[in-house]
C-alpha cells in the first residue's frame, strides 16, 4: 500500500505564473505515494505554469477555487513558487486563510522557492526557521523568521510542521520531507 493512502493534500496556486516543476512534480509524486491531491486556484480555469518565470509550461486544471477551499479535511497544504505566482498568492485573502487554517489545525504547511512569501502574509513565518529562494532572505528575516540556506528545512512550529525548500533543484528533498511528515 502506498505510504500516503488516506491522506488529503491541497496544492494552492494562482492561475498564472506558477513554476511548472514546483506544482507538477509534487502533484505527481504525492499522487504516486497514494495521496488524494486537490489543486485550488482563484478561478477554476487552467493554471498556466511557467518555466523560469518566462517560458510557458504545461497547464494544470484546478479542482476548485481558493474561495471554495477549506483548511479542514486536509493533512497538508503545498505552496509552489514562481515569482509571479507567489506574489499573487501572498496577497490573496483566501490563500492566507487556508494556510493559517492548516497551521492552526496542527497540519503540514510546505512552501518552496518564492512560496514562503505567503507564510509571511498568513502570519505563520514569525519565530520559525525556514529556507526559500535566496532573494527572500531579507523579507523573511524582517518578518521575524530565521533564514537558512538548506535544500529542505523542517521546522516543528508550535503544533504544525513547516517544510520549506529553495528551488526546483531541491524538489526531491522537498517531496521526501512532505512524505516523511505525513507517513
Amino acid at each position: 500500500m502506498p505510504a500516503l493512502t488516506g491522506r488529503n493534500i491541497l496544492i494552492i496556486s494562482t492561475n498564472y505564473g506558477t513554476e511548472s516543476d514546483e506544482i507538477g512534480k509534487p502533484l505527481e509524486y504525492l499522487k504516486e505515494q497514494g495521496a488524494d491531491v486537490t489543486v485550488a486556484a482563484p478561478q477554476k480555469s487552467p493554471i498556466q505554469t511557467l518555466k523560469g518565470d518566462r517560458e510557458p509550461g504545461p497547464t494544470v486544471d484546478p479542482d476548485l477555487s481558493l474561495a471554495d477551499a477549506q483548511a479542514e479535511g486536509y493533512d497538508a497544504v503545498v505552496i509552489p513558487g514562481g515569482t509571479i505566482n507567489a506574489d499573487g498568492l501572498r496577497v490573496d485573502a483566501d490563500a492566507q486563510r487556508i494556510v493559517a487554517g492548516v497551521a492552526a489545525a496542527g497540519k503540514v504547511v510546505a512552501a518552496i522557492c518564492h512560496g514562503p512569501w505567503l507564510l509571511i502574509n498568513s502570519g505563520v513565518a514569525r519565530g520559525k526557521t525556514l529556507t526559500s529562494y535566496p532573494t527572500l532572505q531579507a523579507d523573511l528575516t524582517n518578518a521575524g523568521a530565521t533564514w537558512v540556506d538548506e535544500e529542505a528545512k523542517v521546522c516543528p512550529a508550535n503544533g504544525f510542521r513547516l517544510i520549506t525548500s529553495r528551488t526546483p533543484n531541491d524538489l526531491p528533498a522537498f517531496n521526501r520531507e512532505i512524505l516523511a511528515a505525513l507517513s
